[in-house]
């Protein structure tokens, strides 16, 4: 049986376990605007919105189209889509007396990105 001797003045060094963590380019102003993308889909419904939204493509959705698949009242969802406004998801333009939501591409990309 082989004995092994440690030197006890031997400094030892630590080994990192992984890489350090952290972007340079995540400030905490950054963090702030993203979670409010991310606060704004934390609800079910806001979600299943965003997701007929973007389903929608270019042309975009009428608020009347989203109503019956929310399976929620017209000012429900409309308090929802103001949500998803304020956060910087989607956008809206009257047509008559309708409005009509389009996804903002880049802020859901910027989501993503924070995310890998």
């Amino acid at each position: 049986m082989a004995s092994s001797k440690v030197d006890a003045g031997a400094e030892v060094q630590p080994t990192a376990c992984c890489a350090p963590v952290g972007s340079s380019g995540f400030d905490e102003t950054a963090a702030a605007e993203l979670a409010k993308g991310f606060h704004a889909l934390a609800d079910p419904v806001r979600l299943h919105l965003l997701s007929m939204i973007t389903a929608a493509g270019p042309a975009g959705a009428c608020v009347c189209d989203l109503v019956e698949p929310a399976g929620r009242s017209q000012p429900t969802v409309s308090h929802h889509l103001k949500i998803l406004r304020q956060a910087g998801l989607v956008t809206s333009e009257k047509r008559g007396t309708w409005a009509w939501y389009h996804v903002r591409p880049e802020r859901v990309a910027a989501l993503r990105a924070a995310l890998g």
